[in-house]
């Protein structure tokens, strides 16, 4: 019997909730006390803003077909959606473009990558000869020799900032976790689950370490080493921590190269920098211990995953024997996403060092377009000169920004401009925006918010600044 996957079948509609004709958060009719345009974050309960039941089969039930059929229209609309949003998706990292049909062979298959990448283990169904290929090229992009490095491919960024932290940890037991107040909230994360002592250190407006601060704050624990975390990228503005002011740093203040640990979080940039003219390197030539970046931002994987390098020579501090395995760990999860190597390999070969480089001055051209955009508009706006992160002035209507799914932190917000955003998406984003934008105002003139705190006096547009910029 053939069913339109459009019409629950009549008979499972007393069991199942019927999706709504728009797949979306929109339409969930909100949560409890929750007043419309605005969400709340409930801390302690548990909010269902939308939820789609499981219902059991019978034990004779007769309604195989029907079954398929209405999770079939389930999954058709979710996909339909899916479409909708991936088509205002501005606001995280996330490279959108990319296309791993060639792999759909491989999901016949549970592929798991358990124990150390290097030694080989009982299991036999993984993929750690594309793992280590992948490992190999970012070795050779952040200038470290086969066998002078470990990693190994995590399953997010945040496990290869969990990871770097904890090698720094095992280095230095007894050592302070120095971050800036910009880096992202797994690297605080690491210090609660370590229980680590933690330094924040200041930023300037443009969201970079504050090395005046931090030459402070190291003088006055001038006894212990020191763990460093340093931002290849901040999360809200993409700012680059100045890694050779920050060795410059530790050398003023006499941290010699034995009493200091440096993590690199280069999340998003980390990929990217390498491909920007002038950058400084992120390079193990210089005294860092570990670098992680994540597969699914500027790569394009289609699963969160993340590749995590450091020097060989810290890993034993963690690696322990692991009989059931027949093979060594030193990873923070035991099993492993082994289809996400493949994908990586996938890329990497298909792009190389020449396609990145092409794709990452493609990012930057079209965040200074965006910029451009926003400044002609009137709108307080900044771009950091080595990153595609546009930061500016927070929309005033909290349903613009649900729709183009814009990340904001108090009165900003801002656009990660990666290879999958075009300039008419740039466009209709901007189209839209000054088309709205005097309905968030009572008398319908527009006045820009002052965020000379959060970017900068010289990047504000309010009536003040203005007026007083040069």
């Amino acid at each position: 019997m053939v069913r339109s996957v459009d019409v629950v079948p009549s008979g499972l509609n007393e069991k199942v909730e019927q999706l709504p004709e728009e797949f979306s958060p929109q339409d969930n009719g909100g949560a409890a006390g929750e007043e419309k345009g605005k969400r709340e974050i409930v801390l302690g309960r548990n909010v269902h803003t939308m939820s789609l039941a499981i219902t059991e089969p019978e034990v004779d039930d007769e309604f195989t077909g029907d079954r398929e059929a209405y999770m079939a229209s389930v999954l058709a609309r979710y996909r339909k959606s899916l479409i909708e949003r991936t088509k205002h998706h501005l606001g995280y990292p996330y490279n959108l473009d990319f296309d791993y049909g060639a792999l759909a062979q491989l999901q016949l298959f549970s592929i798991n990558n358990l124990g150390d990448p290097f030694i080989e283990s009982n299991y036999g169904v993984h993929s750690r000869q594309f793992e280590v290929g992948v490992l190999d090229w970012f070795a050779r992009l952040w200038e470290l020799e086969k066998n002078e490095y470990w990693g190994y491919i995590t399953n997010c960024g945040t496990e290869g900032n969990l990871h770097g932290i904890l090698i720094g940890r095992e280095v230095f037991p007894d050592g302070i976790l120095y971050a800036s107040r910009e880096s992202h909230y797994s690297i605080f994360k690491a210090t609660r689950m370590f229980r680590m002592k933690c330094v924040k250190v200041e930023t300037l407006s443009s969201g970079e370490i504050d090395c005046a601060d931090f030459k402070s704050k190291l003088l006055q624990n001038k006894e212990k080493p020191a763990i460093i975390n340093v931002n290849i990228g901040t999360t809200v503005k993409g700012a680059v921590d100045d890694l050779d002011l920050v060795l410059e740093t530790l050398k003023e203040t006499g941290f010699n190269e034995d009493r200091f640990y440096i993590h690199c979080d280069g999340a998003l940039f980390g990929l990217m920098m390498p491909f920007v003219k002038c950058a400084p390197k992120v390079s193990f030539k210089k005294p860092i211990g570990s670098v992680s970046v994540s597969g699914h931002k500027f790569v394009g994987c289609p699963m969160p995953c993340g590749v995590q390098i450091t020097r060989l020579k810290h890993i034993n501090a963690l690696s322990r024997n692991v009989e059931y395995l027949a093979s060594r760990d030193a990873t923070i999860m035991g099993s492993r996403n082994g289809h996400a190597p493949i994908f990586l390999w996938y890329t990497l070969n298909r792009k190389g060092y020449r396609g990145f480089q092409k794709e990452v001055q493609k990012c930057l051209r079209n965040a200074h377009y965006l910029k451009d955009r926003l400044q002609a508009a009137g709108i307080g706006v900044m771009l950091n000169e080595l990153s595609s992160t546009v930061v500016f002035e927070r929309p005033q209507d909290e349903e613009f920004i649900r729709r183009w799914q814009l990340a904001c932190q108090g009165n900003i917000a801002h656009v990660v401009v990666m290879p999958n955003i075009t300039i008419d998406k740039l466009d209709d984003f901007m189209n839209e925006l000054i088309e709205k934008r005097p309905s968030w105002f009572p008398d319908g003139t527009v006045r820009s918010t002052c965020v000379a705190e959060e970017i900068g006096k010289e990047s504000c547009a309010c009536p003040q600044h203005k007026c007083a910029t040069p």
